[in-house]
C-alpha cells in the first residue's frame, strides 16, 4: 500500500502536463484518486501496486477516451436498409442542411412573424403533409410509439378499442400494442383469433364503451397459410355504422407504391386517408426516410383533441427533427424522393450499377474477395419477408474459419467503421445499402484490410 502514489506525485508525471494545463484541476484530482483507489482494491486483491507513471498514463487514456464522441458515422454495408442498430434511415443533404441552420441559432420555432405573436411549431409541417396525403389535419411528435400513446389517451382513456387478436403485436424492443393500450388507459377488447378475423367479430364486440375500432399492421412478420383478415374497407363501412372512428397505425408508413419497386405491397398513407380513417399513425424515420418521429394525420375533430391533451407537450417533436422533417416531405412533393431520399435511392438502385460497384470493392482486396448474388432487407419492421436482389462482396469461406471474423473487426476498427454481416463463416458486404458517395471510404478500408488478410 505503500507503493501507492500521492495525488500530487500522479498530477506531476509529464503525461499529464497537457492535460494540467487545459482541463479543470478538481476534475483531474478526481479522476486521479477513482484511479488509485482500484489500485488499493487490485493490491488487497493480491496484484502488484502500478507505478506513478503507469497511474498518469491511465488517467490521460481516460480523459481522452471521453473526449472521443461514442456516437459515431459508419458505413452500413450490412445489407439491411433501415438498420435500427444503426440509426434506422440516413437523411438527405437537405435535410441535414435544414437541420444544420435551425441548431446554429434562433427560429421562428413557435412564433409568428406576420404578426408578431406566438404560434404553433405544427404548422412548419401540417401543411405539407395535408397536402402530401390529403387529410384534414396533421401532427408530428418524437415518435410512433408516443403517437399512439397520445391517440389513444386523448379519444379512449377508460373506454374499449377493439383490435384483432392477431394485430395485438410487439413490434420491437419491448413495444407491445397491449402495453400501450393499458398505459393510455383505454381498454383493449381482443377479437378473432391469431389467424383468423372477421368483420362479424368485430361487429359482435361493438358496445356502448366502443371508443374506436383499431388496425395495426404487423410491420415485421407474416401470418401465412389459413389465414382471413378483414380489410380496412370493411372496417370503414362497419364503423361508419355506428358512428366509430377508425385508428389506423401503420407503423412504418410509406408515401410511395412498393410493389413499382419489386417489393410486396406495404400500406400507403394516403390509402388509408382516403378510405376514411379517423386517424393514422405512422413513423417518420423508416420508410417516410426522415428524422425520427411520430406523425399523425386524419380528421380534424379528432386531432383537435390531441392537440389539447396535456400528454401533447410531453411528447413534442423539436425543432431540429421538425426542420429535418419539412426538408425530407418536400422531397416527395416534388417528386424526386428516389433521387434524393438515401431509402429510396437504395430501394430504387439498379442491380447493373451495384454490380459494378461490387466490382470496384473487390478489387480494393487484390483478389481476397469474391462477389456472389445476395439479397437486401429494407428492415425497420417493414415490408417483413420483402428482399432486393443486389451482390455481395464475400470475404472468408474457406479453411480459415476466424477470417471472417477477422476481417469484420478490422473493418469495425476503421476510422470510419464499416459494418458488414456474417452468414456461414462468410463475411459479407453489400453495396445496395450503401451510398454511392461512400464508395471512396468503402474502398481505402477494404485496401487497408488486404495485406491483413494473406
Amino acid at each position: 500500500m505503500r507503493k501507492i502514489p500521492s495525488v500530487d506525485r500522479v498530477l506531476a508525471d509529464e503525461r499529464l502536463k497537457p492535460l494540467v494545463e487545459t482541463y479543470p484541476h478538481e476534475r483531474l484530482v478526481k479522476l486521479i484518486r477513482r484511479h488509485l483507489e482500484r489500485e488499493r482494491t487490485a493490491i488487497t486483491a493480491g496484484k502488484k501496486a502500478s507505478s506513478p507513471s503507469a497511474v498518469a498514463e491511465a488517467v490521460y487514456n481516460q480523459v481522452k477516451a471521453m473526449e472521443v464522441p461514442s456516437l459515431r458515422p459508419v458505413i452500413n454495408a450490412s445489407g439491411v436498409i433501415l438498420h435500427t442498430n444503426l440509426g434506422r434511415a440516413p437523411l438527405s443533404q437537405e435535410a441535414t442542411e435544414a437541420m444544420d441552420v435551425v441548431a446554429t441559432g434562433y427560429s421562428n420555432l413557435e412564433f409568428n412573424l406576420e404578426s408578431g405573436v406566438r404560434g404553433s411549431r405544427q404548422v412548419h409541417v401540417e401543411s405539407l403533409l395535408c397536402e402530401l396525403t390529403e387529410a384534414e389535419a396533421a401532427l408530428a411528435v418524437n415518435n410512433n410509439a408516443s403517437a399512439v400513446l397520445l391517440g389513444l389517451t386523448a379519444l379512449a382513456k377508460r373506454k374499449e378499442v377493439i383490435v384483432s387478436r392477431g394485430q395485438a403485436v410487439e413490434i420491437g424492443g419491448g413495444f407491445r400494442i397491449p402495453d400501450v393500450m393499458r398505459q393510455s388507459g383505454a381498454k383493449l377488447v381482443e377479437v378473432g383469433t391469431t389467424n383468423c378475423t372477421y368483420i362479424s367479430d368485430y361487429e359482435q364486440a361493438i358496445g356502448p364503451r366502443t371508443a374506436a375500432l383499431m388496425r395495426v399492421h404487423s410491420s415485421n412478420f407474416q401470418v401465412v397459410g389459413f389465414t382471413s383478415e378483414v380489410q380496412l374497407e370493411d372496417l370503414m363501412a362497419l364503423a361508419e355504422r355506428h358512428c366509430t372512428p377508425v385508428l389506423d397505425d401503420l407503423g412504418s408508413g410509406c408515401f410511395l407504391d412498393t410493389n413499382a419497386f419489386g417489393l410486396a405491397p406495404e400500406p400507403m398513407v394516403q390509402q388509408s386517408v382516403a378510405l376514411g380513417a379517423g386517424l393514422v399513425f405512422f413513423s417518420g424515420d423508416k420508410l417516410v426516410g426522415g428524422p425520427q418521429a411520430g406523425i399523425i394525420v386524419g380528421q380534424k375533430q379528432f386531432m383537435d383533441k390531441l392537440r389539447r391533451h396535456p400528454l401533447a407537450r410531453a411528447v413534442r417533436i423539436d425543432k431540429i427533427r421538425l426542420a429535418g422533417l419539412a426538408a425530407t416531405l418536400l422531397h416527395y412533393l416534388k417528386g424526386e424522393a428516389t433521387n434524393r431520399i438515401p431509402v429510396w435511392r437504395m430501394i430504387a438502385a439498379q442491380v447493373k450499377d451495384i454490380e459494378e460497384r461490387a466490382g470496384t470493392w473487390n478489387r480494393a482486396l487484390g483478389g481476397m474477395a469474391r462477389v456472389i448474388d445476395g439479397e437486401t432487407m429494407v428492415g425497420g419492421g417493414s415490408l417483413p419477408g420483402g428482399t432486393l436482389p443486389t451482390k455481395l462482396v464475400a470475404i472468408g469461406g474457406g479453411r480459415d474459419r476466424n477470417l471472417s471474423q477477422r476481417a469484420a473487426r478490422k473493418l469495425r476498427a476503421q476510422e470510419t467503421p464499416v459494418v458488414g454481416r456474417i452468414a456461414n463463416d462468410i463475411l459479407l458486404l453489400d453495396p445496395r445499402s450503401v451510398l454511392p458517395e461512400e464508395d471512396k471510404i468503402v474502398v481505402k478500408a477494404l485496401r487497408d484490410l488486404a495485406p491483413g488478410l494473406h
